[in-house]
C-alpha cells in the first residue's frame, strides 16, 4: 500500500458516523514525589505535584475513533457528580458528542485513580459501581440508542463491555437487533461476563486470552489451526460475520466462515 492509498484511507474516516456504546470512565493520574513514611503506618508519603484526568474505557475507544476525524458518538450512563460533570466536558473538548449520555444518581461514574511517583505506579484506586445498571436505566439507553440511530444514521455502531455494568445481557440484545432492523454494522470488544450475549453481532474482537477462557480452552497452543478452530467454536456459539482475535505482540488474527488470515 502507498502512502497515496494510506491518505485516502484516513481521509475516509471523515465520513463514518460512529456510535461507541459501553463503559464510559474518567482515568485520573497522581504525579508526586516520596521523600518519607508515614508515622502513622509504614507506606510512603507523596507530594502530589501534577494531577491530569483522561478519558478511559469506552471512552478512550471513542477518542482514537475521533483522532482519525471520524464522527463519533458515545452513549453510555455515568454519575450525576463532579466527575461526571468533568468526564462531559472532557468528552466535548475533545469533539465527542455527548449528547446521550445519560447521568443517573443511581450510580457514580467510574474514576480510576493511579498514584505515581519516580515513573512507577504505586496505587491505583477505583471509584466505580459494577453492578447491572436498573431495567429503567437499560430503557433510557436503549431510547437513546434509537433516539441517535433515526437522527445520525451511523455507519457502525461499537460496544465496548468493561464489565462496569452499562451492557447488560438484555440491552446487548436489543442493540444488535435494532441494528439489524437499521442495516448498521456492529463490533464489540467483550469481556468474561457477557461474552457469549453479542449474538449475531457482525465484528467479534476477544483478545486471545479472553476466547480460550470463554472456551475453557487450556492449551497454550496459539498456531494457527489452533486459531481457526477458536474462530469455528465462537462462530457456532454467536453466528457473527468476523472474528478478529488480537494476539499481542503478534498482531491480530482475523477470520470469516470462508476466509482466514
Amino acid at each position: 500500500m502507498t502512502i497515496a492509498d494510506f491518505n485516502l484511507l484516513f481521509s475516509s474516516f471523515k465520513s463514518i458516523k460512529v456510535g461507541v456504546i459501553g463503559d464510559v470512565m474518567l482515568d485520573t493520574y497522581w504525579w508526586g514525589k516520596v521523600n518519607r513514611i508515614s508515622p502513622e503506618a509504614p507506606v510512603p508519603i507523596v507530594t502530589v505535584e501534577k494531577k491530569e484526568q483522561r478519558i478511559g474505557g469506552a471512552g478512550n475507544v471513542a477518542l482514537n475513533l475521533t483522532a482519525l476525524k471520524a464522527n463519533v458518538h458515545a452513549i453510555s450512563i455515568i454519575g450525576k457528580d463532579q466527575d461526571g460533570n468533568e468526564l462531559i466536558e472532557l468528552l466535548k473538548s475533545n469533539n465527542i458528542n455527548s449528547d446521550y449520555i445519560f447521568q443517573s444518581e443511581q450510580r457514580i461514574t467510574t474514576n480510576k485513580i493511579r498514584i505515581i511517583s519516580r515513573n512507577q505506579q504505586m496505587m491505583r484506586l477505583d471509584a466505580e459501581i459494577t453492578h447491572s445498571i436498573l431495567e429503567e436505566e437499560e430503557q433510557i439507553i436503549l431510547n437513546r440508542v434509537q433516539q441517535y440511530i433515526l437522527k445520525e444514521k451511523p455507519n457502525i455502531i461499537i460496544l465496548e463491555d468493561y464489565n462496569n455494568g452499562v451492557l447488560t445481557e438484555k440491552l446487548i440484545e436489543q442493540i444488535i437487533s435494532l441494528c439489524k432492523q437499521h442495516q448498521i454494522l456492529t463490533a464489540v470488544d467483550p469481556k468474561r461476563k457477557n461474552f457469549f450475549a453479542y449474538k449475531g453481532v457482525d465484528i467479534f474482537k476477544p483478545n486471545l486470552h479472553e476466547a480460550k477462557e470463554a472456551l475453557n480452552i487450556i492449551s497454550d497452543d496459539s498456531s494457527t489451526s489452533q486459531l481457526e478452530k477458536i474462530h469455528q467454536k465462537l462462530f457456532s456459539k454467536l453466528s457473527h460475520h468476523i472474528s478478529l482475535i488480537t494476539l499481542s505482540e503478534r498482531g491480530v488474527f482475523y477470520n470469516t466462515e470462508n476466509n482466514s488470515d
